[in-house]
């Protein structure tokens, strides 16, 4: 008898240890989340139909696809350039150290509608030609420019205004991968007549795919879901740029429209994780 108690704790005790954060999972993400997807064929006239996802071609959902494309990968792209020179510098001891670690940590602090509208001010709307990046440029003679005359220029400026908060939680999870590379293995490298160059290709990425794929997975999944920042940008120039969060919150009318929307989003972030997965396995 005792055995079989022994047994049990064994076998079921792991799960009822772990029951309540299945029950909140389920609750919480998986029901709405299945429920979201249910309705989004629903539509007061009619059951089972597309209806909903024909109507989003209304709202311009290729254009907002597309331009969260966009600025998802560029912004990814830049902040991953960013994170490695400062994870590169993070990895090393040198004096003052701690108050670059802090000034870099500082950004991913701010609330994200906060930095908003700072970079609001810094590439203003209105007056088109104002602003500190304008003030910054007159310092050294070059003419003002208007941030919002082309579409190159308004990705920009989301880009921008996204990687200035979301870098940091990029830089520090390098580092912490930077960190455990043993400093031998750059110095056998040396050796061996590998340049700085080589040394990043061959010792430093390998040694950080895990890392690499852990901030790729949670920033891509937040790029797509990017909202405030171009909620605040937009909402002083609507031609500025929509991206797919942002066009159904200004203009889908309808709640099933907006629970297709959802899946549009939902079925976005899942083929780019399981990209993601599939490009570390085949790493």
């Amino acid at each position: 008898m005792r055995n079989l108690r022994l047994r049990w704790k064994e076998s079921y005790s792991p799960i009822l240890l772990v029951s309540p954060a299945i029950v909140y999972i389920f609750f919480f993400s998986i029901y709405p989340t299945l429920t979201a997807i249910f309705e989004s064929f629903q539509t007061p006239l009619s059951s089972n139909t597309l209806s909903n996802y024909q109507g989003l071609i209304f709202f311009h959902l290729t254009n907002a696809i597309e331009n969260t494309l966009i600025v998802s990968f560029g912004a990814l792209a830049f902040q991953f350039f960013l994170a490695f020179i400062i994870a590169g510098l993070l990895a090393r001891e040198f004096r003052g150290r701690r108050v670059f670690l802090t000034i870099v940590i500082l950004p991913w602090g701010v609330a994200t509608i906060v930095a908003a509208f700072v970079f609001s001010n810094i590439f203003p709307v209105s007056p088109p030609f104002g602003g500190y990046m304008n003030s910054f440029l007159a310092l050294f003679g070059l003419p003002p420019v208007n941030w919002y005359s082309g579409y190159n220029s308004r990705v920009l400026v989301l880009i921008l205004s996204d990687s200035w908060k979301n870098t940091p939680i990029v830089a520090l999870i390098l580092a912490s991968g930077m960190t455990g590379i043993s400093q031998e293995i750059y110095n056998a490298a040396a050796l061996d007549g590998a340049g700085p160059i080589r040394r990043f290709l061959f010792v430093t990425l390998p040694n950080l795919r895990n890392f690499i794929l852990i901030a790729l997975v949670i920033r891509g999944i937040s790029e797509f879901n990017i909202f405030a920042i171009p909620l605040v940008l937009v909402e002083y120039n609507p031609p500025f740029l929509t991206t797919l969060a942002y066009e159904f919150y200004s203009s889908t009318s309808s709640i099933y429209y907006s629970y297709a929307a959802s899946t549009v989003l939902l079925a976005i972030v899942l083929v780019f994780t399981l990209v993601a997965l599939k490009l570390r396995r085949t790493a």
